[in-house]
């Protein structure tokens, strides 16, 4: 496989996933299984487009490249797995992921999480889904907070089957339409973007706020 490919993820989706459905076929459904499972499942990849990247897809169904009854069953076990998988992480580090001890977990992003789960409490697996990087955090929350795994993998599959359902199907029935389809690539960078923006501005704060104790541990001493 052309490696380089993976570049038009991030900039020219529609092209990527109407190349590999075309070139090696079936493999289209692995490479999105990946990704959505690898969103959710691995904090480290939150990342990843998600709800941009479903609508895109749903758009290249529209043109016969990929199944959307597939695509839909296939995206949703994936991110049902991957959400299962983070729970099953949270759990076993428990209440060690607050600690700050874990350098690979974003601290901000953990706590802004915490703190949508405090309050909507186990609806939050649900709304999370359709919340950038809140959605990757929520499992390991819930898992570390010892929610019930039946309550848990309810509101997971439903949110799931619900998420991914709507975009595809609404990239399929109006992705099309040319003025839309003209910018798929603009929609996908700007889904981007809004997942990323409230993980820079927390980290812009926290570079302020330790520059500002730094400067007041240097008057202090």
């Amino acid at each position: 496989m052309d490696w380089s490919l993976f570049a038009d993820l991030f900039t020219n989706a529609d092209r990527f996933l109407i190349t590999i459905a075309n070139e090696y076929g079936i493999l289209i459904y692995v490479e999105m299984f990946m990704i959505f499972f690898l969103e959710t499942g691995i904090v480290v990849m939150a990342f990843l487009p998600g709800d941009s990247l479903l609508f895109v897809a749903g758009a290249v169904t529209a043109t016969g490249a990929i199944d959307p009854w597939w695509l839909t069953a296939i995206v949703s076990l994936g991110a049902i797995l991957g959400n299962t998988s983070n729970f099953y992480i949270g759990s076993w580090l428990g209440h060690k992921i607050y600690d700050g001890s874990i350098s690979w977990i974003d601290q901000e992003a953990l706590n802004r999480t915490h703190n949508f789960y405090m309050a909507h409490g186990g609806k939050t697996i649900f709304l999370a889904r359709f919340v950038p990087i809140v959605r990757t955090f929520a499992p390991l929350i819930a898992g570390a907070a010892s929610m019930p795994v039946l309550r848990f993998e309810f509101y997971s599959i439903t949110g799931a089957i619900a998420w991914v359902y709507g975009l595809i199907w609404a990239g399929h029935f109006f992705g099309n339409i040319p003025i839309i389809k003209e910018h798929l690539t603009s929609i996908l960078l700007l889904g981007i973007g809004f997942a990323l923006i409230p993980t820079t501005i927390l980290a812009i704060n926290k570079f302020l706020k330790n520059r500002k104790q730094a400067q007041k541990d240097c008057v202090s001493s």
